[in-house]
């Protein structure tokens, strides 16, 4: 055999090892991007948790603020009664029951005639009838408010002072991250 004969084998030998080195350099090259993206993506999941964090925890302190609102007995009692007036407005049912906290009971009790006579006038309905679930309580440490239910507890409407912190809060959430992040740049629709 000469070595001209050997040639065109050299030549598909040196062929296949360069093939198979850019094969593994594609697949290294391929891993590598792989990687990069993973930590990228790690990074981005770590800074929007603890933005959520800090987000709740905002939300949280709001929560103890309002809390210790409801302990001024004259701004409590006024916001108690819009409560339940604004239940009522919404229900528009014949009879309703509240559940209060067990120690704002008394107070329900003695709001129910004026906002009873406050609907009345409002929306023209005479056949009312409003009791309060003496069972059935809002947990103590709530923030207070009221859960107002109709047809047998088929319909409920959640005025609780978490329930309507957590309506607002998620209302203004973009506002908030805008006014703690910047604005975002990714973000292409603007409400």
């Amino acid at each position: 055999m000469s070595e001209s004969d050997n040639w065109p084998k050299t030549l598909i030998r040196w062929l296949l090892l360069t093939s198979s080195s850019s094969v593994q350099e594609k697949q290294i090259e391929l891993q590598r991007k792989i990687q990069h993206s993973n930590l990228a993506n790690a990074s981005r999941l770590s800074i929007l948790k603890a933005r959520d964090d800090y987000v709740q925890a905002l939300k949280e302190q709001a929560r103890k603020q309002l809390t210790i609102l409801t302990q001024d007995r004259a701004r409590y009692t006024t916001i108690l009664s819009n409560l339940i007036a604004q239940g009522l407005y919404l229900l528009m049912e014949k009879d309703v029951t509240i559940r209060c906290r067990r120690h704002d009971c008394d107070l329900v009790q003695q709001l129910i005639p004026d906002v009873i006579q406050r609907y009345k006038q409002e929306l023209k309905q005479n056949d009312i009838k409003v009791t309060i679930d003496e069972k059935n309580f809002l947990a103590d440490d709530s923030a207070g408010g009221v859960e107002l239910y109709s047809m047998g507890g088929q319909i409920k409407v959640s005025n609780t002072i978490e329930a309507r912190l957590a309506m607002i809060f998620n209302q203004i959430l973009p506002e908030i991250r805008e006014k703690l992040f910047g604005v975002n740049q990714n973000r292409k629709y603007h409400d």
